[in-house]
């Protein structure tokens, strides 16, 4: 049976924008996305919504919901009372381009800076994973890229400076990924925490908390990566190596 919902939408643009009131119909079994598209068949036929699927498998529908970061495609309505406001706002992290749309070309930036996966000299056929490596990589896959962990992450959200630095929970997840890969030949671990910030990172678990995939960004992507970093850097028979490296390396070469 249907009820009359109170919802408050955020409508605006890059300028300047408010939270405008509506009320519309809500039949059994809708999420948000459904009441959104009724709001904008009866009330507001302008306003802006990206979305593509509703199966929550294509990650555009991301927003606040009630000060939440979430799919408005997988948040039902009956999670909500019958009485409650429910607001909608765009995701706070990235810029507004119009009404629930924002620029998310930040992400897509700092995707393309991470190296491409690289198997050396093997060849088709040739390599064999463990079980357990390859379900690793395929938890990591799971990835919608709905950058909602982005979105929540407070190192970015609450300090735009951090941008140029920090490439949020989900590029070092994929970073992660790629060092993890027993195929992978590259030594990851300096560009994790040099180029892409994962010092940064202070494992809150908010990015995981808001993941409508259920990856466990934090315990298996993240803070394994620290604990590899870590190893590397201070680890007493690599900072030993590297010292006598740099002795040969710095040795004169006796005169004739």
């Amino acid at each position: 049976m249907g009820y009359k919902a109170k919802f408050r939408v955020w409508r605006g643009d890059a300028g300047e924008g408010e939270l405008k009131d509506y009320t519309v119909e809500v039949n059994e079994g809708e999420v948000v996305l459904d009441v959104i598209h009724r709001l904008q068949a009866t009330e507001a036929p302008d306003l802006a919504v990206r979305w593509n699927c509703k199966a929550g498998k294509c990650g555009s529908c991301s927003a606040e919901i009630n000060g939440r970061p979430r799919l408005m495609c997988m948040t039902r309505m009956s999670t909500f009372t019958e009485d409650e406001t429910v607001t909608v706002t765009p995701m706070r992290t990235f810029p507004v381009i119009r009404d629930l749309v924002t620029d998310v070309s930040y992400n897509y930036e700092k995707a393309r800076e991470i190296p491409a996966f690289d198997g050396g000299d093997v060849k088709p056929g040739e390599f064999r994973m463990q079980q357990v490596d390859v379900e690793r990589s395929q938890e990591f896959r799971k990835c919608i890229e709905c950058f909602l962990c982005n979105n929540t992450c407070h190192v970015i959200r609450d300090h735009e400076e951090n941008k140029e630095h920090f490439s949020g929970p989900r590029f070092l997840m994929r970073v992660a990924e790629l060092e993890m890969h027993p195929a992978d030949v590259h030594d990851r671990r300096q560009i994790a925490q040099d180029d892409f910030g994962l010092g940064y990172c202070n494992i809150t678990k908010c990015c995981t908390e808001v993941c409508p995939e259920h990856i466990k960004i934090t315990d298996n992507a993240l803070i394994p990566m620290k604990e590899r970093v870590v190893g590397r850097r201070y680890d007493p028979l690599v900072w030993l190596g590297s010292k006598i490296g740099v002795v040969k390396r710095g040795k004169e070469t006796p005169k004739a």
